[in-house]
């Protein structure tokens, strides 16, 4: 008997997952589910845990992991652009139209579906409108308000927290600290062109380091993700998820250089920085812009010179 699939550890008893859970014990979970959330990781883990307690039941005729489960299908972005087409659409479709093999029920896993293509959004809607009998559809997204309203209306929605995991790539930690050492020296006073040069070059090789750490440490994940992956997964497949990994981790990196420059402007308010507050307030404003502008594809390494070159101005001209 294949070991029941358990929920996230950071899930475990939340209110949430109760109501999942009763809702599958008593066959009253909704044909369509939205599961979204900062981390993309953790809604393909629910994702894995509900269909696991729908297919794999005493009234299957055959037990699988679910990534394994002739009755349970999954379509993701493929290709750098990450995006679903309406061809592997309409394929997946054709795929839940057709009775179960082993289980009651058919589930079918749209990863990252606001990545669907218009043309892909409208062929899904339709499926919504009049869904396949005995078949659940969970939908996964970090950003639902890209969907379509039409598509947002027709499923249950269920937000889960972000794990919040820091990076452990063993450089990350220097990184941060050269960081933090370059604020407090802008913050010092700058005086004249040779010693702005310097910070320049400080500014530029922090860029290069955080590229290498990006590329390091989405290159360990992917080694140990994709062991786990299914075998059929197409080549432009396994591209769009090493590139949602290397964004997940991307993400988590930039959310480390606010937790950083937080980190910093408290210290400088206890040795009685008052000018430090409103800088504090601008660089994360500046954050704030440049992790906007990641989400439209600008480069993580234009984004965090940009930043860095305000960070400059910033602390440098309090």
């Amino acid at each position: 008997m294949v070991p029941q699939v358990e929920w996230p550890a950071s899930l475990t008893g939340t209110p949430t997952v109760a109501v999942l859970e009763n809702a599958i014990a008593r066959h009253r979970l909704s044909h369509s589910i939205l599961l979204h959330g900062d981390d993309l990781g953790i809604l393909a883990q629910v994702a894995r845990v509900i269909a696991d307690r729908l297919l794999n039941t005493p009234k299957s005729s055959a037990q699988f992991p679910p990534e394994n489960h002739p009755d349970c299908f999954a379509l993701r972005p493929t290709g750098k652009m990450r995006q679903i087409s309406a061809e592997a659409t309409r394929d997946l479709i054709g795929k839940v139209q057709v009775s179960a093999n082993v289980a009651e029920r058919k589930v079918a896993i749209i990863h990252e579906c606001d990545r669907m293509h218009l043309s892909a959004a409208n062929i899904f809607l339709k499926t919504l409108e009049e869904p396949p009998a005995n078949t659940t559809l969970l939908l996964l997204t970090n950003r639902p308000y890209a969907l379509l309203p039409t598509i947002r209306s027709r499923v249950l929605h269920f937000r889960f927290p972000s794990l919040d995991a820091p990076v452990t790539h063993p450089g990350w930690q220097s990184w941060v600290a050269d960081y933090q050492a370059w604020l407090d020296a802008l913050s010092s006073g700058v005086s004249g062109k040779q010693d702005i040069a310097g910070h320049v070059f400080t500014l530029y090789g922090l860029v290069a380091r955080f590229s290498a750490i990006l590329a390091a440490a989405t290159d360990e994940i992917w080694k140990q993700e994709k062991t786990g992956l299914p075998p059929e997964l197409t080549p432009d497949e396994q591209v769009a998820i090493e590139t949602g990994i290397a964004n997940g981790i991307r993400a988590r990196l930039f959310a480390g250089i606010e937790h950083a420059t937080r980190g910093f402007a408290v210290d400088r308010l206890r040795r009685r920085d008052a000018t430090c507050s409103a800088a504090f307030v601008r660089a994360i404003r500046r954050l704030e812009h440049d992790v906007g502008l990641l989400r439209l594809n600008l480069n993580e390494a234009a984004a965090l010179e940009d930043f860095l070159l305000g960070s400059l101005r910033i602390w440098a001209r309090r």
